[in-house]
């Protein structure tokens, strides 16, 4: 039974539950914005630290996406489906001016997000 608009229940996720990927050591995760224009609330997506690390891993270091499940001890189909995610939400941040969040995001030296601040 779904339930009706307004009501406050969380929703359930269809499919398996994510798998836990290995993240390399030095993913000190920050957030980023447009510099020009900046409206008290802008829009913004979410990047989680797995689609970074994806992004890193394919788009910066070269490697293959079977290479890349390798070292993230996950299937071809969930590296190609985290890369498909993560591309998305920056070309939708960069075309349509939106704040970039990182999941988890960490200052440097301390334990909270600067935004938090």
């Amino acid at each position: 039974m779904m339930p009706a608009d307004g009501d406050n229940m969380p929703q359930r996720r269809r499919g398996r539950p994510r798998i836990r990927r290995r993240l390399s050591e030095n993913g000190l995760f920050r957030c980023y914005g447009p510099r020009c224009r900046i409206p008290v609330e802008l829009e913004a997506v979410i990047l989680l630290p797995e689609e970074i690390e994806v992004i890193r891993l394919i788009d910066l270091e070269g490697l293959e996406q079977e290479e890349a499940a390798t070292f993230l001890g996950v299937s071809r189909r969930t590296v190609w489906k985290d890369l498909h995610d993560a591309r998305r939400k920056i070309a939708d941040a960069l075309v349509n001016g939106k704040i970039i969040n990182i999941a988890g995001c960490v200052r440097e030296g301390g334990n909270e997000c600067p935004k938090n601040d």
